[in-house]
């Protein structure tokens, strides 16, 4: 990921919210600490709900350091659940919608993408160093009749789907990795915080 350094923040912090499924509840965050050479330390919370639920955001703190509108407007919106992995025992997973940047700057999600195309948008080998650690795939999220393969040796560019990363239940950092490919590096490009991808 270029110059991005993703590193587990050491602190926790009770939360009280909304959470994905739109109920309230409280629960406790894990920090995570996303850095770029000379810009601003952005965190990334992982929650616990204590309702069952956990998601991803990328955290807003009470004072939001000076940077592009479309990226302090990320803060705090399009959150990633991390659920259950339907009919994969042991597994987790979180969806491939990119965060994207739109009209006046407010992110908004890019959900079927053919595999190629995801893979141009996120960046291909980080992709595949995501899908390389152990247990990690990226399959589609939903089982439909005559889905394309999401084979990311030769990432089709035929049929539009929505894709999913699937994970052991144990491991904690890769959800925070896909969630920074996902919903945060997509921006962190189209601002020039990181160089875009040549295809």
């Amino acid at each position: 990921m270029d110059d991005l350094t993703l590193r587990q923040g050491g602190t926790r912090s009770e939360k009280s919210g909304t959470t994905c499924s739109g109920e309230s509840s409280t629960g406790v965050a894990d920090d995570w600490r996303l850095s770029l050479p000379g810009r601003p330390l952005l965190t990334i919370h992982d929650t616990r709900w204590n309702n069952g639920e956990r998601d991803l955001v990328l955290y807003q703190p009470a004072v939001v350091p000076e940077m592009p509108a479309a990226l302090s407007n990320l803060h705090n919106r399009r959150r990633a659940g991390i659920e259950p992995g339907a009919g994969r025992p042991g597994r987790l997973r979180i969806m491939a919608w990119l965060a994207w940047p739109g009209p006046h700057d407010r992110p908004f999600f890019k959900k079927s993408l053919t595999t190629e195309k995801l893979a141009i948008s996120c960046g291909l080998q980080d992709l595949r160093d995501l899908t390389a650690r152990p247990g990690v795939t990226l399959a589609p999220a939903f089982d439909h009749p005559d889905l394309p393969s999401t084979n990311l040796e030769h990432p089709q560019d035929v049929k539009p789907l929505q894709h999913a990363v699937y994970f052991p239940r144990e491991d904690n950092e890769t959800p925070v990795i896909a969630f920074t490919l996902f919903r945060v590096i997509p921006t962190l490009r189209h601002i020039g915080w990181l160089p875009e991808i040549l295809v």
